[in-house]
């Protein structure tokens, strides 16, 4: 399951005392000051991690706390900072202050690091208030206060190919036949009810990252069906492969299915709607060998077609390596770096 939602508490280390020690030894008379410093307190920190896949592990365990720092001692001993906490995220988590709605990180590259809560100084023991005038010092300042804060997080898969179109165009079949991944296919609707990530291999040094992303209908940049939640996945794709049934089991028009979908991205954002697009018919080999040919010319002609495109069966396998060939080309046309974040 993909959680692509959730609310985190997090709170900071305080920081330790200082210490207002003074030094007592049989010997040494008028001692003096030796208190030492308290110690930091540990940060929160996100780090963006290719290995998560969800934030599930977060919406079971919503509440992440630093150590605290430890008080200064005397002899001039210095408090022990308190550790930080470390909190692995998904790589492509947005990360929202709960509260006022600011958006504080955008975890969008592998290895990336935010404080999201800092941790409180630790305060100074009386050593540092000794002067000529002030040999034995009382004096010493507190740690430095924690810090807490409601947090929403938001994943947004990151992808170089979105797969979009209808239910039951073939997105999860396309999933499976180029990659390793195991989406559920049926013969129903609403099959696949989350996104769902694959990894084309093309060769040993070229790969692609894929997203079928589920639940596309007309409305759906208004809340039906599923698109409204799962739309926002496209924005972090370079490319999408807008996939068309040639053989709709409800006897709608390909061209038609194809106006709805581009209508909803349209809708949602116009950004979205200009990604490069690589159109795709499926289900070649429900057509007669004979008349493949002129029903995607005359599918073309009807969509006024400008956009690249090629004809495929998902389920037979059918001019993949050519797909995912296009598929290279697309996404090298738009650079990860071009991503925009959509204001939630």
């Amino acid at each position: 399951m993909l959680v692509d939602e959730t609310v985190v508490y997090v709170r900071s280390g305080r920081g330790g005392n200082g210490s207002p020690h003074l030094r007592r030894a049989k010997y040494i008379p008028k001692g003096g000051p030796d208190g030492g410093d308290g110690g930091d307190g540990g940060d929160v920190v996100f780090v963006a991690d290719p290995h998560t896949d969800t934030l599930i592990g977060l919406a079971h365990q919503p509440h992440r706390r630093a150590r605290d720092g430890e008080n200064g001692t005397g002899s001039d001993c210095y408090g022990r900072a308190g550790s930080d906490e470390m909190v692995q995220v998904p790589t492509g988590t947005l990360v929202y202050d709960a509260e006022s709605g600011e958006l504080i990180a955008d975890m969008d590259e592998d290895g990336r690091s935010v404080v999201v809560a800092k941790g409180g100084k630790g305060g100074l023991g009386n050593l540092h208030f000794k002067s000529s005038t002030n040999q034995t010092p009382r004096e010493w300042t507190p740690g430095g206060e924690a810090i807490e804060r409601t947090l929403r997080l938001e994943l947004k898969l990151i992808a170089d190919i979105g797969i979009v179109g209808l239910p039951n165009a073939g997105k999860s079949t396309l999933l499976r036949a180029i990659t390793r991944a195991t989406p559920k296919v049926a013969d129903y609707p609403f099959t696949t009810l989350t996104p769902q990530v694959g990894v084309a291999d093309l060769t040993d040094d070229r790969r692609l990252i894929m997203a079928d992303i589920p639940g596309l209908i007309e409305g759906a940049a208004e809340g039906a069906g599923l698109g409204h939640d799962f739309l926002k996945h496209i924005e972090r794709t370079r490319a999408i492969l807008h996939l068309i049934d040639l053989a709709p089991l409800d006897g709608s028009s390909p061209a038609d299915n194809y106006r709805t979908i581009r209508a909803e991205l349209a809708e949602y954002s116009v950004e979205l709607a200009e990604k490069p697009e690589l159109i795709v018919f499926n289900k070649l080999d429900l057509l007669p060998l004979d008349e493949r040919d002129a029903l995607i010319e005359e599918l073309a002609g009807a969509i006024a077609m400008t956009e690249p495109h090629c004809a495929i069966s998902a389920g037979a396998r059918e001019n993949i390596p050519a797909l995912l060939e296009r598929c290279w080309v697309l996404a090298a046309k738009r650079p990860r770096k071009t991503w925009e974040t959509r204001s939630s």
